[in-house]
């Protein structure tokens, strides 16, 4: 694979932090970037729209500042995800938000389309696709996405049931561009066995829960450290599309998590209230969480991380 320019020399580890629903924000995604990682979040977090062009206002400051101030250590770019389900009715305008500031990388999720690559381009930049399945690989990337992301078994929030073995397996057979892999992957081992396997990037997010800038209840941060993956359920209920979810969180809302009716995914709803409601009590979480021993800033997160892919590396290559 070529690397794309806008990553090329930029990354400290092969590592993108998945963008959390509710919990991803400027923070976050600041210290992630300067700690060498593509920080991630959701166009749909900053509330009311309006709020969007001041997180990015700020985001593209503090990354700026950083980068004069260390001009042999600049900061990874950062990403803005857009969900571009025909719930979402604010897609239009945060696009044009997007496009003023220039936003390296827009994360698609929940529909391809061939306009919305075509507006990133447009401005320089590039957009990565996450998907389940290869019907979905192949739509992405015949609608021009430039990268693709594999949500595999394991993954937090949104996730597929495919095996990382076999889908990237598969999408290697008929695409030979930049690959992320998401999926339980919370260790510096992790990341080198995604590479391994096929992939280009690890794609994290649970992990990020539990640190000190996520936006994130103590509970829920609290419920990462402790939880494992046995305590992790996937349900179709509260979004109209199937994830992983803390199985502690459920029963604090009064649901029986062995017991989780289906829910009709024509009801899907992820630009309301009603969406950020869900999210808000019923806590996603992947079943990498075992590895997570407790709340760090990020930057020692990522450090944890850099100290754990060396290790592995050494082990492997001697």
């Amino acid at each position: 694979m070529a690397e794309p320019a806008i990553l090329k020399g930029r990354l400290r580890l092969p590592v993108i932090g998945a963008p959390l629903f509710i919990i991803s924000n400027p923070d976050l995604v600041i210290a992630q970037c300067k700690a060498g990682i593509v920080g991630s979040f959701p166009a749909l977090n900053a509330r009311p729209q309006s709020q969007l062009d001041e997180w990015l206002d700020q985001i593209t400051s503090a990354l700026d500042s950083h980068n004069k101030a260390n001009p042999d250590r600049p900061a990874a770019p950062y990403a803005v995800n857009q969900i571009v389900h025909r719930s979402n009715t604010r897609l239009e305008q945060d696009m044009e938000t997007c496009a003023r500031y220039r936003v390296p990388l827009v994360i698609t999720s929940l529909g391809a389309r061939v306009e919305l690559n075509d507006a990133v381009h447009a401005w320089g930049g590039i957009t990565l696709h996450d998907i389940i399945n290869i019907t979905f690989a192949r739509k992405a990337v015949e609608k021009g996405a430039d990268g693709l992301i594999a949500v595999c078994a394991g993954a937090g929030g949104h996730a597929g049931v495919k095996s990382p073995f076999a889908l990237i397996q598969e999408i290697r057979e008929f695409y030979d561009g930049p690959l992320a892999l998401s999926g339980a992957i919370s260790t510096g081992g992790a990341v080198l066995a995604a590479q391994a396997m096929g992939a280009d990037y690890a794609y994290i997010g649970s992990s990020f829960i539990a640190t000190e800038e996520a936006r994130a209840p103590q509970a829920y941060k609290q419920a990462i450290v402790e939880g494992a993956s046995d305590d992790i359920v996937y349900s179709s209920l509260f979004t109209g599309v199937h994830g992983n979810y803390l199985r502690a969180s459920i029963a604090a809302a009064g649901l029986d998590p062995d017991n989780l009716p289906e829910s009709d995914p024509s009801k899907m709803d992820f630009g309301g209230e009603s969406a950020k409601k869900a999210w808000k009590d019923i806590w996603g979480s992947g079943q990498g969480i075992g590895a997570i021993k407790g709340v760090t800033s990020a930057a020692a997160y990522v450090d944890r991380l850099a100290a754990e892919y060396a290790a592995a590396k050494r082990r492997v290559c001697g």
